[in-house]
């Protein structure tokens, strides 16, 4: 678990896995400490669902884990093309990790074209399993292969399994009347089968899982526990594996607990139930489906045990207009949206600011602009989620750093909406919302209180004694209004984007109100409580990495790499990008240099010299894949030695 402080031994390269040997009958056995696997075929090929599946029995097994799919936006993108080239990365450890992993150890390629897409990360000496009946000549010429690279030695650098899995999937289902069509189709249990051989995973729960999905189809949920048996069997009779591996569960990595595997969109569902249990208010969401923020309205929806109401609105627009008109409702009221969905709702977030009502607007950020990379990653909406707003509209933001985060990143962004009446930005990314990793389940004594207080009554008396109910009369220490649910008696006050005076609520057209107006929201935001931010500085360093958001994994899995090696660095990670930590400025001045990795052109650092006037340097990356670690950690040596 990313909370966990590693031995100097856990500390090393995430990328090498450290082994020892021993026999095990008629094969050999060999212990390694990590592994990272990458399923690659055809979008149509189910190696999202085999990687799931896979990435599920090692949770259950105890190891720690990170993943990383990686899909075309196309929803069947052209077969054996390498657009269309979908995969799934699982690095998991006997020990605390961070990232999926550089370089996969192992690569099982469904086709020539998950092949040729993916040979180029692996380190030599890694495997490589691929299903031979795919590689005929016409897929080879395909991805612009002139003959075939399982006989023309340029694999020599690896080990390679050649398997032909359609042939044996289809072998293995003879018996079920199944066409030869759909008896392919089960190839990926095979495959799942053999690496869940390899490495000694748990079968009892793929079995089960499957006999659910396809309970509907007695047949094909036979066939593919039937596939997946016939690939475990097959590693255990053929002479071609002739070595296993365990990879034994990580005890010292989690504190005692429930846990569970939980993706980030996953995290983020159930941190708005549970945010609004502890408000005691019902959830709404309002939303439109985009990618890749459609998993928390498909979740939210099969919640309404606890009160969650979902609204598939027709778009972007009528999708935030119905959450504020919850939050004006007294609901806690969620918008969930990526990219392009927030340029189209940034009219309605104005208004929320203008109105100061508590309103979630979760961007699950991908690759821009305009449509850009929807299955991809990237931080490249900061300074949108900041300033995208006409006149000064100022809203926090709030950012996860693990799939696991995204819980507890939710339930603070609805303790800052619901104590400031505010709309909250809470800015995740693509890599955390489909990555993976283990979660402790909270006690619900850990969560934090936030009961709201309705206005009830008049707050205000005027001159001459008469008690009025004034909407824009402030708290003294938070700025915020009162919420006023409508059909409150005697609460009866108006709503609108025109501006309002200061207490009243009434239109006001004067500029010295407006002037005050906007002050107080801007002093509004800049008051919300925070926490400092904390730096790991075990020795004094004189250069300090900042992160924000997914970085986090890939920064601090560099930082150890460099430690290990002798060098001294510091690390500070932003989970508040508005308003920043009050004792940020001072900790960024006791360092001679600050380094801050982005998925963007340098949004954070762009903030950070502005604000505090500090020369920050930017290293930067968007090719809509997450940072590596060995990448940063070459970088950050570079800052060190400059």
């Amino acid at each position: 678990m990313t909370s966990q402080v590693s031995s100097p031994a856990e500390q090393a390269d995430e990328n090498t896995a450290g082994e020892q040997r021993r026999p095990g009958g008629a094969k050999d056995v060999r212990r390694l400490d990590r592994v990272i696997i990458r399923f690659a075929g055809d979008s149509g090929d189910g190696m999202q669902l085999t990687g799931d599946r896979f990435t599920s029995s090692t949770a259950s097994f105890g190891n720690d884990l990170s993943t990383l799919p990686n899909f075309p936006a196309e929803i069947r993108a052209p077969a054996g093309t390498l657009p269309g080239v979908s995969s799934f990365q699982l690095h998991f450890a006997d020990h605390d990790i961070l990232t999926p992993g550089d370089a996969p150890n192992v690569l099982v390629a469904m086709n020539p074209a998950a092949l040729k897409a993916n040979v180029g990360d692996l380190p030599r000496g890694a495997e490589i399993i691929v299903n031979t009946d795919e590689f005929t000549k016409r897929a080879l010429q395909k991805v612009g292969y002139a003959g075939s690279p399982l006989d023309d030695g340029s694999l020599d650098g690896y080990h390679l399994h050649p398997v032909p899995l359609t042939t044996l999937t289809v072998e293995a289902l003879k018996e079920f009347d199944l066409s030869r069509k759909e008896a392919e189709r089960s190839k990926n249990m095979f495959a799942l089968g053999l690496l869940s051989w390899m490495y000694h995973r748990p079968t009892e729960a793929t079995e089960k899982f499957l006999t659910t999905k396809f309970a509907r189809k007695p047949d094909i949920a036979a066939a593919n526990v039937a596939a997946f048996r016939a690939g475990w069997n097959f590693g255990e009779t053929t002479e071609d594996f002739a070595v296993s591996y365990e990879v034994a569960p990580a005890a010292r990595a989690f504190p005692p607990g429930v846990y569970r595997n939980i993706s980030g969109n996953l995290a983020l569902a159930y941190g708005l139930i549970a945010a609004s249990q502890q408000a005691d208010l019902p959830l709404f969401l309002g939303s439109y489906p985009i990618t890749p923020a459609s998993d928390i309205l498909h979740e939210l929806s099969k919640h309404k045990n606890f009160g969650v109401r979902t609204f598939q609105a027709e778009d972007e627009i009528a999708g935030i207009g119905a959450a504020l008109g919850a939050a004006f409702g007294g609901s806690l009221a969620v918008t969930t949206t990526s990219g392009p969905g927030v340029a189209l709702k940034s009219e309605t977030i104005g208004l929320a600011v203008s109105l100061e009502l508590p309103l979630l607007v979760i961007d699950i950020q991908r690759g821009g602009p305009s449509t850009g990379l929807p299955t991809k990653t990237e931080q490249a909406d900061l300074l949108q989620a900041m300033y995208g707003r006409n006149g000064e509209a100022p809203v926090p933001v709030v950012a996860p750093r693990t799939p696991a985060d995204c819980f507890y990143a939710a339930l603070e962004a609805a303790r800052i909406a619901v104590t400031y009446r505010t709309p909250v930005f809470l800015l995740s990314d693509g890599y955390l919302a489909n990555g993976s990793e283990p979660w402790r389940v909270p006690d619900i004594n850990e969560l934090p209180d936030l009961q709201v207080q309705f206005a009830q009554g008049p707050n205000h008396t005027l001159e001459d004694g008469t008690e009025v109910f004034w909407p824009y009369e402030r708290d003294p220490h938070t700025l915020a209004r009162p919420w006023a649910v409508p059909g409150t008696p005697g609460l009866e006050h108006r709503i609108g984007g025109i501006e309002k005076q200061y207490g009243t609520g009434n239109i006001s057209y004067d500029p010295a109100n407006h002037d005050l107006m906007v002050r107080t929201r801007q002093a509004k935001i800049d008051g919300v409580d925070v926490p400092d931010v904390e730096v790991d500085d075990p020795d004094g360093a004189r250069t300090l990495v900042l992160g924000w958001g997914s970085t986090y994994g890939p920064v601090t899995a560099a930082v150890r790499r460099l430690r290990a090696a002798g060098e001294s660095i510091a690390q500070a990670h932003l989970r508040h990008l508005n308003p920043f930590p009050a004792n940020l400025g001072e900790l960024l001045e006791g360092y001679d240099k600050v380094v801050v990795p982005e998925m963007n052109l340098g949004q954070l650092a762009t903030l950070i010299r502005a604000k505090y006037l500090v020369d920050a340097r930017s290293f930067n990356q968007v090719n809509g894949m997450p940072f590596k670690a060995e990448q940063l950690a070459t970088a950050l040596k570079e800052a060190i030695d400059d």
